[in-house]
């Protein structure tokens, strides 16, 4: 009996290291196959869970997978992103020849992360913006109306269609007085929509501040990924 049981030990440990093994390379190869779809700077990290993997890879369906790209992969500095596919669907047979087309996904989820650096560049070089609690401060020095006026004003971020929008609603000329009519004028150089471009008809879907910046989350149903997309 105990021989019996070395044995089954034995085998369910080389089953776990095969299924490791077939794991990592099957990541390897998403990580290369999205980084050539999507024109990435770099491969992004693929995290393929569910277990086991090997018997999702018969199947040709994965539970779940887990991409993050970083600002160096989307060769966009100030950026991040975060998204979880669930419900994969890519035939074995299609994995095993290199011949995947397109990619069924039930679901999809992500959030995306837009530095305050990278926003703060798009109202302008002087421009600071950062958290104030569940809202945004910017602060900026602009020319209205033959004054020179230093700003501070505190907002929300919100969404707007496919644009997300800082909305100023309150604002003061630090240490310099000039008329209330300068400082109203002044707040509409505060502005700021800022597109989202999300492929294969994903939907924002939420905006939050965060600690690094602001966080936007997407999401989709019964999306299809393709190179061509």
């Amino acid at each position: 009996m105990r021989a019996l049981l070395v044995v089954l030990t034995l085998l369910v440990l080389l089953a776990l290291g095969v299924d490791r093994v077939a794991e990592g390379v099957a990541e390897d190869r998403v990580a290369t196959a999205l980084q050539e779809a999507g024109a990435l700077a770099g491969a992004p990290e693929v995290d393929l869970t569910g277990w086991p993997f090997l018997t999702q890879a018969v199947q040709g369906r994965y539970d779940e997978v887990r991409i993050g790209l970083t600002a160096e992969d989307l060769g966009r500095p100030g950026t991040r992103a975060d998204v979880t596919l669930r419900g994969v669907h890519v035939p074995l047979s299609d994995a095993l020849s290199g011949t995947v087309q397109q990619v069924p996904v039930d679901r999809v989820q992500g959030t995306a992360t837009l530095s305050y650096a990278l926003l703060s560049r798009e109202l302008g070089a002087d421009t600071t913006l950062e958290r104030a609690g569940d809202g945004l401060r910017v602060t900026r020095t602009v020319e209205v109306l033959g004054y020179t006026v230093p700003l501070t004003a505190t907002g929300d971020v919100v969404l707007d269609g496919d644009e997300l929008v800082v909305v100023v609603e309150d604002a003061a000329a630090a240490g310099v007085d000039v008329p209330d009519l300068v400082v109203d004028r002044a707040v509409a150089l505060l502005d700021l929509r800022y597109p989202v471009e999300l492929p294969y008809d994903l939907q924002l879907t939420g905006v939050t501040p965060g600690d690094d910046g602001v966080r936007v989350s997407v999401e989709g149903s019964d999306v299809v990924l393709a190179a061509t997309a």
